[in-house]
């Protein structure tokens, strides 16, 4: 995957480390300020109050864009960590460099520096710790989405992410483990990306994660609603994370971004859309408050959405999916009430449940299932079939290998 713009992380290093450092100066500022006052002298020194932090604030703004920069606001634990090191090397450096040209020693400044770090600028170390975790990562994030000019419209592109070396790991839930064969995993995907190639999708890969077997779905981690990727919380614990990789895609891509957010989970193959209406599956891994956030998401977006009970299979499209022309086309194992979709048609073979939309006319779907095959094509679709038995056995599907802008 193409790394994210360097100018953009350092706009958003440059905006989060100056905003942190000003929030940590002036709160420190303003609680000594109400102290001095609150202890009956008759004015608190302002000036002498902006010489003594003013270093330290200083240092600590340079700390914050640094560390910011080579990714240290990437996630709470990192963000802790940086706070810490600010809390602690700003202060110092500040009292040395204010004691030193104050005509200090400077062995005499460093012994100072070393006691204030546990009284007088204690208030400093803890400021620091607290903003990073809030207001650093908060800053970051909503500078690296800043978006001065609006990006052109994404079409006929394809995200995809590369098998972990850990596939064979991956959850099971609804079908019996068997073993999987890397290898031809690999051979297959391969051959699927070229077959979205051959139909005139640009694809975009993201690195595989080995610490997560199953990243290879993508289609999970998130949903397009037309131009806006709503980026997932998955409801396998294990599968937690795998979203960050391909949130960060899609941002480098110029999309905006939604977010579901824990306690809400929701999968992306609990999401099914047949034109203006999004059916999503209520199931082992979306529950109702994944659905609620979801729903207030597409609402805002035009968007009409059903809740589906999914009791049968892993995710809602394991059951169904639709045709270009709406029809909603399943297995009677594996859909709870058919009778929710308007137009719906029932296929012989379970592989066959899955389909990609290519075009209007166009589908892609498994080799597994060669009379649902037939079936589609005695409807007047154009059917382009893969080969993706090892990520069957995963109870995987030609829709979770892909998500389609188009």
């Amino acid at each position: 995957m193409t790394p994210p713009s360097f100018a953009r992380r350092l706009f958003a290093s440059l905006a989060s480390g100056l905003a942190t450092g000003l929030f940590v100066v002036a709160a420190v500022f303003l609680a000594y300020y109400v102290a001095y006052l609150a202890s009956g002298a008759a004015s608190a020194n302002a000036v002498g109050l902006v010489q003594a932090f003013g270093p330290s604030g200083v240092v600590a703004i340079v700390l914050f864009v640094v560390l910011a920069l080579v990714g240290g606001l990437a996630n709470r634990r990192r963000a802790l960590l940086v706070g810490v090191v600010v809390g602690l090397v700003a202060p110092y450096v500040g009292t040395v460099v204010l004691l030193v040209l104050s005509h200090v020693e400077f062995t005499t400044a460093s012994d100072d520096a070393f006691h204030d770090l546990v009284t007088y600028n204690l208030l400093f170390v803890v400021v620091s710790v607290v903003a990073t975790a809030t207001v650093a990562r908060r800053v970051y994030s909503w500078a690296y989405e800043l978006r001065l000019v609006a990006p052109p419209e994404v079409h006929r592109l394809a995200l995809v992410r590369l098998p972990a070396t850990t596939l064979a790991k991956g959850q099971v839930t609804h079908v019996k483990r068997k073993q999987v064969k890397f290898d031809k995993a690999e051979s297959q995907w391969d051959a699927y990306v070229a077959a979205l190639e051959a139909e005139g999708f640009r694809t975009l890969q993201v690195d595989a994660d080995d610490t997560h077997p199953d990243c290879v779905f993508i289609e999970d981690t998130v949903v397009m609603l037309g131009q806006v990727a709503v980026v997932t919380s998955p409801g396998a614990e294990s599968r937690r994370g795998e979203q960050d990789a391909v949130a960060e895609a899609v941002t480098d891509l110029g999309l905006p971004t939604r977010h579901i957010r824990l306690p809400g989970t929701l999968d992306g193959g609990d999401v099914l859309k047949v034109g203006d209406t999004v059916y999503v599956g209520r199931g082992g891994r979306t529950n109702a408050e994944g659905i609620r956030q979801f729903r207030a998401i597409a609402i805002e977006l035009g968007y009409t959405v059903i809740a589906v009970p999914v009791t049968r299979a892993l995710h809602l499209k394991s059951a169904v999916t639709a045709l270009p022309d709406g029809t909603v086309i399943g297995h009677p194992t594996l859909v709870d009430d058919p009778s929710i979709f308007p137009h719906y048609l029932e296929v012989p073979e379970v592989e066959g449940v899955a389909v990609v939309v290519l075009t209007n006319n166009s589908v892609l779907m498994s080799a597994s299932a060669p009379k649902t095959a037939a079936l589609i094509e005695s409807l007047g679709y154009r059917v382009t079939t893969v080969e993706i038995s090892e990520f069957e056995k995963l109870e995987g599907c030609v829709t979770c290998l892909s998500v389609r802008i188009r």
